[in-house]
């Protein structure tokens, strides 16, 4: 068996042509989408997904209203800007690049953010909205995740999900959302606590690894013919590389193909999605501030 490598890249690519359609739309009827990107510090891979995020909203023809803000911002400094934010009818998300210096309170910065401009869907009131299955923005790498399946033509009705991790970005998320009744899995979600892990992950129909650490999902953990979906994005060195590492994810890729029947890549999988989502929830963001109006 060798798994058909899911494009996320070409995916992604389709989401943002059809987000560029509805922008140009409003666009000529008075309303220009736009998105404020906060990045506080240097960190070089925050600067990288907000770089790729800035590039995104030029593709798609959204306004980008970026913040490039030293790495010793204070908090309070970083929540006058949010409020600031959340008071301008210009501007319809707010997007504040995690992980933030130690000295700020995560929590309290999203909790800061205005629901409505909750483009991450991390604000307590799209989570609680996406819990019981009410209008809300749903995550962007969980939401990404949902899209590749369906694109992929994977069936998510009565499979066994096991996602591995249980962040508040990915892994809760995505195992409440596979538990809906659009997707209607059954699911299982691990973490450092569960027993036995490749004893859950072989009975799998559907593998999610959400974890974080390189290749610790081996070809031996993953079920004959399930469709295994990479979340993670590690940096690894690499002295052939030409900035010294390389990406991998947390499946060890090429063994796995030899057993899924499905799988995503790292790079061009899952982390294109995350951004493609981020400029869908923009989209809605603006049509619902204009349907306001």
């Amino acid at each position: 068996m060798s798994a058909v490598v899911i494009d996320g890249f070409s995916v992604a690519a389709s989401v943002r042509a059809r987000v560029a359609l509805s922008v140009s739309s409003l666009k000529a009827s008075g309303l220009s989408p736009c998105l404020a990107v906060v990045l506080v510090g240097e960190d070089p891979a925050s600067v990288s997904y907000v770089t790729g995020k800035e590039k995104a909203l030029a593709e798609v023809g959204m306004e980008d209203r970026s913040f490039r803000l030293s790495g010793n911002t204070s908090e309070s400094d970083l929540l006058a800007l949010i409020s600031k934010l959340n008071a301008d009818p210009s501007v319809h998300g707010i997007l504040v690049q995690l992980p933030l210096p130690k000295h700020i309170d995560e929590g309290r910065i999203i909790m800061a953010i205005d629901p409505a401009k909750d483009v991450d869907g991390f604000h307590p009131v799209n989570i609680g909205n996406m819990v019981i299955d009410r209008p809300c923005f749903l995550p962007c790498t969980p939401h990404g995740v949902l899209v590749l399946l369906k694109e992929a033509g994977i069936t998510t009705f009565g499979a066994h999900a096991v996602v591995v991790g249980r962040s508040n970005i990915v892994g809760k998320p995505l195992s409440i959302l596979l538990a809906r009744r659009d997707c209607n899995a059954t699911v299982t979600l691990c973490h450092t606590g569960t027993r036995d892990l490749p004893s859950i992950t072989r009975q799998a129909d559907i593998l999610i690894a959400a974890i974080g650490k390189p290749r610790v999902i081996t070809a031996d953990m993953i079920k004959s013919g399930a469709a295994v979906i990479d979340v993670g994005v590690n940096r690894i060195a690499d002295s052939t590389a030409k900035n010294g590492f390389r990406l991998v994810g947390d499946v060890d890729f090429i063994p796995a193909c030899e057993v899924a029947s499905y799988i995503t890549p790292v790079p061009r999988g899952v982390g294109p999605m995350t951004i493609a989502m981020l400029m869908e929830n923009t989209l809605l963001a603006a049509q619902r501030a204009g349907a306001a109006l």
